[in-house]
């Protein structure tokens, strides 16, 4: 039965296929074969495509669509991935200045994590040795420490607001008016370069100085005589800080700030010792104060260039200080605030020299601030602070005899600064006049 039945179907299909063929049909086996074929082919692409699919989504999954048109281009034009390499420089003034103090911030932190070391092994040796050397904690005379309001040299171009001297007592004086010296500092002991820097100077702890700088010969030998008559221009007062005020100043009223004591600084070598003086007021300090001193600089450049016949420039400022410290003296009579002539060397402990902060007028600089300070000691004792050495530049380049100068700080009040504008001009007068 089984047989028969397979018999049927077979000639059935064979029935067909005849019917098929006689009607021009593809042969029912072909068909077969056809469709079998398609499936493969359609199954091969579906998964080659679904491959392919997979590896692009994994590299283009993060990408957007403008780097998916230049990683395409990259592809056809390899140079289109120079760009990649680029980075930018950010350009501003004192860009160099600012990588500069960086490095040498990680210097400095290196150094003093190192020295704190040598200091702790030395301590536990003098434990063990008490007769033994001294211990790294005493400073030399160019070493005194600084208080602790003085900011390092670590910082970018630093403010004159920087804690300088420790706490100073007050220094009573009577010296008459128009008179003559009231010491005489030798000569031969100024020779002695421990002792000029010991009495004359207070040096930061990041730059240094040798007797090559501070030769009292060569301090001493350079003429500060201005060489050009009054009829032009022949001192120019600015201020990189104009905004600096004193303890009782009214807010907004330059009046009452360094920018009015240094009005009657001029008023008085105008009138009184008939120099030629130029105040220029502009502000460099408003808006930005870490970067006064750059934005000060385009316009001096511009102020020497329209006045070729300007000597000397002075930077008034005023020094900020422990709130404890009060900065006077007394002369003749008068509550006095104490002023500083302040160096740039253009040279740091950890760098060594600045080459972009070069200063072609150093030893002119430090000629001047040393015989302002020599002056200041032998008619008005007490007057004047240490001069200050610090590791920068300040502006002080533009010309042979320039002075920056610090009028009190912010614990002294505003008369207190015009009064030291008297001693200061006579002082000025002295080193100046012909």
């Amino acid at each position: 039965m089984q047989w028969f039945s397979g018999g049927i179907c077979i000639l059935f299909v064979f029935v067909c296929y005849q019917n098929m063929e006689a009607e021009g049909k593809v042969p029912a086996v072909k068909q077969i074969g056809t469709y079998i074929k398609e499936e493969m082919s359609v199954n091969a692409w579906k998964n080659c495509m679904m491959v392919m699919l997979t590896e692009e989504d994994l590299t283009t999954e993060s990408l957007s669509w403008k780097n998916y048109i230049l990683k395409k281009l990259d592809s056809v034009y390899p140079i289109c991935g120079f760009s990649e390499t680029l980075t930018e420089y950010d350009t501003q003034i004192e860009s160099n200045l600012s990588n500069g103090l960086l490095a040498e911030n990680e210097q400095e932190s290196k150094k003093t994590q190192s020295d704190k070391k040598e200091e702790e092994k030395e301590n536990e040796e003098t434990q063990e040795n008490p007769e033994g050397e001294q211990s790294s904690e005493e400073k030399t005379g160019t070493e005194k420490e600084q208080s602790s309001e003085e900011k390092t040299g670590t910082e970018k171009e630093q403010s004159s607001e920087e804690k300088t001297n420790p706490e100073e007592t007050p220094t009573n004086i009577d010296v008459p008016a128009d008179s003559g010296k009231v010491v005489e500092i030798s000569r031969e002991k100024l020779k002695d370069f421990d002792y000029l820097v010991q009495n004359f100077y207070q040096v930061d702890r990041t730059t240094t100085v040798d007797s090559s700088q501070l030769n009292v010969d060569t301090l001493l030998g350079k003429s500060m005589k201005l060489e050009g008559s009054n009829e032009n221009v022949q001192i120019l007062i600015y201020h990189t800080h104009s905004q600096e005020g004193y303890a009782d100043s009214t807010p907004g009223d330059s009046n009452t700030s360094v920018v009015g004591v240094a009005e009657y600084l001029t008023s008085l070598l105008r009138e009184k010792y008939g120099f030629n003086v130029m105040h220029h007021t502009g502000e460099y300090d408003v808006k930005d104060r870490d970067n006064a001193y750059s934005y000060a600089g385009p316009a001096l450049e511009q102020i020497l260039a329209e006045n070729p016949s300007i000597e000397v420039v002075i930077d008034l400022h005023r020094d900020g200080v422990a709130e404890t410290t009060h900065l006077v003296s007394e002369v003749n009579g008068k509550q006095t605030a104490q002023i500083m002539f302040f160096n740039g060397l253009s040279r740091t402990t950890a760098n060594g020299d600045i080459p972009y902060l070069q200063n072609p007028y150093l030893s002119d600089n430090l000629a001047l601030s040393f015989q302002m300070k020599l002056t200041a000691e032998e008619y008005y004792p007490g007057f004047t602070r240490s001069n200050y050495l610090k590791g920068y530049r300040y502006n002080l380049h533009y010309r042979p005899k320039s002075l920056l100068i610090e009028v009190g700080a912010q614990t002294n009040t505003v008369e207190e600064a015009k009064n030291a504008m008297e001693p200061l001009a006579d002082i000025l007068h002295k080193v100046l006049s012909p």
